[in-house]
């Protein structure tokens, strides 16, 4: 049997291992405060073509760089916002392509809109919306900074026709207090191989916004084609940011 002295005195050695641990790792660091937590999920299904997919690019890092939407950024308390951009395509295929990053300048954001230039297609595959929901969900749980506003910015020319049900992912993100707002790239009937998918009945944006928005103030912008996604995503971006919203276009939870 171990004495009480002994006992006493291995019991202060873990409590002083554990004190010198701490201050070795040093204290810890609260998440950075922002003004909106933002994901862009962009598609990068199938039916989005180099051509289009190059012009979708250039037109986010045009959209992230604008004046008028860094005006924006740095509108609020704490003068920034923090933005994630990821690509999706089919069920399994989500990526981060520019991780999240505090945008609070102009040379911030052109920082952004290089590495979003430079970097690699993630995919080519079918329409996922629920599974995209789902990893830039992930992504708001991971991220480094602090925010009351996390939005999820979702693009994307067809309906969901992979992975689970959308509307379970959206009202799963919605209950965790989370707006889902979308860019819908709109394809003429005469171009598209596969009319049922990108001009489902209504209209594709009617389709969004039945299924895929939601929570305070959500909204669809359409983008008349992907050369029109730039000009499209940089009004968006504006309203979201700033949560000028117009009621018109606002959806309940």
């Amino acid at each position: 049997m171990v004495s009480f002295p002994k006992r006493v005195a291995r019991v202060a050695l873990v409590v002083v291992t554990f004190a010198l641990a701490a201050v070795g790792a040093g204290p810890l660091r609260a998440a950075e405060p922002v003004d909106l937590l933002l994901v862009l999920a962009a598609d990068v299904s199938r039916s989005v073509t180099e051509p289009k997919f190059r012009l979708q690019r250039e037109g986010a890092a045009a959209a992230i760089t604008h004046p008028e939407v860094v005006r924006a950024m740095t509108s609020g308390p704490n003068r920034r916002i923090a933005v994630c951009f990821l690509e999706w395509a089919t069920a399994g295929q989500q990526a981060v392509v520019v991780d999240w990053m505090a945008i609070g300048d102009g040379k911030a954001a052109r920082d952004f809109g290089d590495r979003l230039v430079e970097a690699p297609r993630s995919f080519a595959g079918s329409t996922s919306i629920s599974a995209a929901i789902d990893f830039s969900m992930a992504q708001l749980e991971r991220a480094p900074f602090q925010a009351e506003r996390r939005v999820i910015d979702i693009s994307g020319d067809g309906n969901n026709n992979s992975g689970r049900p959308v509307q379970g992912a959206r009202d799963e993100a919605l209950a965790k207090g989370v707006t889902i707002n979308a860019l819908v790239i709109l394809t003429p009937i005469e171009e598209s191989f596969r009319p049922e998918h990108t001009n489902p009945p209504g209209g594709l944006e009617k389709y969004f916004q039945d299924n895929v928005i939601g929570g305070y103030g959500a909204f669809t912008v359409a983008a008349e084609s992907h050369a029109d996604f730039g000009r499209a995503l940089t009004k968006k971006l504006i309203q979201e940011i700033a949560g000028a919203t117009p009621p018109q276009l606002a959806v309940a939870p």
